[in-house]
């Protein structure tokens, strides 16, 4: 997994509440196990039209947004359904980091397993931050892990809490086998251990 230490990018605005798995990746496409190609679609119902064609008013087809790294969004970001390919899809197409008040548990979780940062602040400090995403391609947020910041294009700087173990996997690219890896040498020395005591096993 790699590594999320410090972000300088586009950030797209997406005000609505509530917008569930469901959306952000349709069932249709969870036929895969795969973690990429699911970028393309991602949004999907909202980014294209019956025919494929692209929705010209939504965010992430737009010009100034096509490039964006990072989403503010509205309350409850990530609920619905537990599927662990919406944050494979947000990842896919460049999402690196979501801003909202609040995220469905489960979601907020596998962000942290494939390599996202959710960021929860509070409303009124979202609402700044939107304004500041609608300016579009020139306002670039800075998002500094260690020092747990977002700075907004203007200089305003917002700091967020997060858990100081999820920190360290994020800042250090370790998803569930990379933390499991960390231990490998404990496990050998048990495994050598196991194998001298009960060679029948």
């Amino acid at each position: 997994m790699e590594k999320f230490d410090k972000l300088t990018g586009i950030a797209a605005p997406m005000p609505l509440v509530n917008i569930d798995t469901d959306m952000i990746i349709p069932k249709v496409f969870l036929k895969t196990i795969k973690r990429t190609g699911l970028g393309v679609n991602l949004f999907d119902e909202m980014r294209y039209d019956r025919q494929g064609n692209e929705i010209p008013d939504f965010v992430l087809n737009k010009p100034a947004y096509r490039e964006a790294q990072i989403i503010v969004a509205g309350d409850n970001f990530g609920c619905g359904s537990s599927r662990e390919h919406a944050p494979w899809a947000l990842a896919d197409f460049g999402i690196k980091a979501v801003i909202s008040t609040s995220f469905a548990d489960i979601f907020y979780s596998n962000c942290f397993k494939n390599g996202m940062l959710p960021i929860i602040l509070p409303k009124e400090q979202v609402e700044i931050l939107m304004k500041d995403a609608e300016k579009g391609a020139n306002a670039r947020m800075d998002i500094d892990l260690e020092a747990q910041t977002v700075t907004a294009s203007d200089g305003e700087v917002f700091h967020f809490e997060v858990d100081a173990f999820r920190k360290h996997c994020l800042m250090e690219g370790l998803d569930d086998i990379g933390l499991t890896m960390e231990r490998v040498a404990n496990i050998d020395t048990f495994e050598a251990q196991a194998a001298q005591a009960r060679p029948w096993v």
